[in-house]
C-alpha cells in the first residue's frame, strides 16, 4: 500500500519537470533516488587486521595492569576484581605472540617467555621493548604468570604449567602481600588444576592444608573458600568422604567469599550429607547450590551435576521432581537416565528400576551417584505399596508379593509391616488370614503438613532476605569523612550567597535613599 503514494509522488514529480520543459523518465528519478539512498547509508565496520586484534588485547592487558596497581596503592580489592573478571573474556584471545609482546614491553626479567616457545621470542621486536617503561610491581608479576599458566592449560602443556606454578605459589607465599589476596586464589586454582589432570592431586594436600591454615589466619576470604573448595575436591577424588567431613566440621566457611566459590561449597556439602543420610540437609544444601549458580552455558557441567544429585535425594526424601527441570536445554540430554529412575520409582515399578539401573550402570559410576541410587530400590518398593494401599482397601499378602516382584510371601510381610512402622500407608495386617486392610484416607489439610510447608517457605524467605543485607555494600569512613567535607562546603556556599544577597538589597536601599 505504500508503493503508490509514491509513485504518484514521482508522476507529479516528472508532470512538473514537462510542463517547465525539463522532461526526466521516472526511471531515472529511481535511480538518483538510490543513489541518494546510498550516499546516506552507514558506512561498512572497518575489519582488524591481526596486529591491530594483538594490539587491542595487549592494550587490554595493560589496562588490567593499572587496575591492580591502583588497588594496591588504595588498599580496594574492587578494582583487582573487576581486572580478575575479565580474564574468562582474555582467556579466549590469549596467543603466545601476544604474551611475549606483553612481557617484553613490561616486564624486565624474561624468564616467562621460555614458557611461550622460541617462536614467541623471535617475533619480539626493539619496538615492543622500549613501547612502555617497564615495571617490577608484584601484583603485575603474578598477574603475568598467571596469564601464562591460562594459556599453558589450554594449550595442553601440562608439564610446563606444573613447574610454572610451583614457582608461582612459592612466588605468592614470599611476598606475603593483602593486594594479592584476590590473585592468590586464582592461582592456587590452576595450581591444583595442572596436579588434577596430570593424576598427582595428592602431592599437594598438604600444601593446600598449610595455604588454608595461613589464609584463615589471615583474613583471606577469596583465598580461603578457594582453598576449602579445593581440599574437598581433593578428598573427593580418592574418595575419603570422612576427612572431608572432618575438614567441614573443623572449619568455617567465609560469609563474604564469592557467589561460584558458595555454590562449589554447598554441592560439596549437599554430597557429604546425602553419603550420611541427612538427606534434608542434602537437599538445602544442594539447592542453594543450583540457585547460586550463574544460569548460563558456561556452567552447564556444574548445573548438571549439582541436579543430578539434587534428584536422587529428593526422590530419597520420598518426593518427586517437577518434569519441566527435565525438559531444560542444558540439562534434558544429561538427565536422560535419571529420568527413567525417576519414572520407576514414581509408578513402584521394581522391574523397570533394576533395568535402568543395569543399562545406565556406567553413567552411574561415572558421576559417583551409584551407591546413591542403589538406596532407591526401598523407595520404589514403598511407592508400590503406597499405591497399592490407595487402590485396595483389602489385598492379600501373595498378591502384594506377586505385584512388587518379591521372592515370597514373608517378604511382602516383612515389607509392609515395615512401611506400616514408618508411616508410609495407614494399614494393619491380619497375620493369620495373610492379608492387609487398608484405613481410610485422612484429609491432609486437617494434619500439620500445610502448616510445615508454609513454614519451610517462610524460613527460606527470610534467610534470602539475611544475606542480601550481608552482602549490600556501605561506603568506607574515608568516603564518609569526604562526603562531609563536600557538604560543609555547600553550607559555606550557600552561606556566603546568602550574605552577597542581603549586602545587594542593602546597596538598593542606600541608592533609593
Amino acid at each position: 500500500m505504500s508503493e503508490a503514494p509514491r509513485r504518484s509522488t514521482r508522476l507529479n514529480k516528472s508532470q512538473e519537470d514537462d510542463s517547465k520543459g525539463k522532461a526526466k523518465p521516472v526511471d531515472q528519478d529511481v535511480e538518483m533516488e538510490d543513489t541518494a539512498a546510498d550516499a546516506t547509508a552507514e558506512p561498512a565496520e572497518k575489519v582488524l587486521t591481526p596486529k591491530e586484534l594483538e594490539a587491542l588485547v595487549v592494550a587490554d592487558i595493560k589496562q588490567h595492569f593499572a587496575l591492580f596497581i591502583k588497588s594496591a596503592k588504595t588498599h580496594e580489592a574492587r578494582f583487582a576484581i573487576r581486572a580478575l573478571r575479565a580474564v574468562s573474556s582474555l582467556r579466549k584471545r590469549l596467543t603466545s605472540q601476544i604474551l611475549a609482546q606483553t612481557i617484553a614491553s613490561c616486564y624486565t626479567r624474561k624468564r616467562l617467555l621460555g614458557y611461550l616457545g622460541s617462536e614467541a621470542a623471535a617475533s619480539i621486536t626493539a619496538e615492543h621493548e622500549t613501547t612502555v617503561t617497564k615495571s617490577e610491581t608484584p601484583e603485575v608479576d603474578v598477574y603475568l604468570h598467571l596469564l601464562v599458566m591460562i594459556y599453558l592449560l589450554d594449550q595442553n602443556q601440562l608439564e610446563k604449567g606444573m613447574e610454572l606454578s610451583n614457582i608461582t605459589v612459592k612466588t605468592v607465599q614470599e611476598l606475603n602481600r593483602r593486594s594479592l589476596d584476590q590473585l592468590a586464589a586464582k592461582v592456587y586454582f590452576y595450581y591444583a588444576r595442572f596436579y588434577e589432570l596430570t593424576g598427582r592431586l595428592a602431592e599437594i594436600r598438604p600444601i593446600l592444608l598449610s595455604a588454608q591454615r595461613t589464609a584463615t589466619l589471615r583474613r583471606d576470604d577469596d583465598t580461603q573458600s578457594t582453598l576449602i573448595n579445593l581440599l574437598l575436591r581433593n578428598y573427593f577424588h580418592y574418595n575419603l568422604y570422612d576427612q572431608a567431613d572432618k575438614l567441614v566440621s573443623k572449619t568455617t566457611f567465609p560469609e563474604n567469599a564469592t557467589n561460584n566459590q558458595l555454590a562449589r561449597y554447598m554441592y560439596y556439602l549437599g554430597r557429604i550429607k546425602a553419603i550420611q543420610l541427612e538427606y534434608t540437609e542434602s537437599h538445602q544444601s544442594l539447592l542453594q547450590a543450583v540457585r547460586k549458580a550463574p544460569q548460563n552455558n558456561v556452567t552447564a557441567g556444574f548445573q548438571q551435576e549439582a541436579n543430578k544429585l539434587l534428584i536422587i535425594v529428593q526422590l530419597l526424601m520420598g518426593e518427586i521432581p517437577e518434569r519441566s527441570l527435565f525438559r531444560q536445554p542444558v540439562l534434558r540430554k544429561a538427565l536422560v537416565p535419571y529420568f527413567q529412575i525417576t519414572q520407576a520409582v514414581r509408578v513402584g515399578d521394581l522391574n523397570k528400576f533394576q533395568e535402568t539401573l543395569a543399562a545406565h550402570a556406567a553413567t552411574f559410576n561415572a558421576d559417583k551417584n551409584y551407591t546413591l541410587i542403589l538406596r532407591l530400590r526401598h523407595n520404589v518398593i514403598k511407592t508400590g505399596i503406597r499405591m497399592i494401599s490407595l487402590s485396595y482397601s483389602r489385598i492379600s499378602l501373595r498378591d502384594v508379593c506377586l505385584k512388587l516382584h518379591l521372592d515370597s510371601e514373608e517378604d511382602a510381610e516383612y515389607i509392609v509391616a515395615k512401611s506400616i512402622r514408618d508411616g508410609v500407608i495407614d494399614a494393619t495386617i491380619d497375620h493369620e488370614k495373610g492379608f492387609m486392610r487398608s484405613k481410610e484416607n485422612v484429609d491432609l489439610y486437617s494434619t500439620n503438613e500445610p502448616q510445615n510447608a508454609f513454614h519451610q517457605r517462610i524460613g527460606f524467605c527470610l534467610k534470602l532476605h539475611n544475606d542480601s543485607v550481608k552482602a549490600m555494600r556501605f561506603p568506607l569512613k574515608a568516603v564518609q569523612l569526604d562526603a562531609a567535607e563536600v557538604e560543609a562546603a555547600r553550607d559555606q556556599e550557600r552561606t556566603l550567597v546568602q550574605e552577597i544577597a542581603e549586602a545587594d538589597e542593602d546597596m538598593d536601599e542606600d541608592d533609593d535613599l
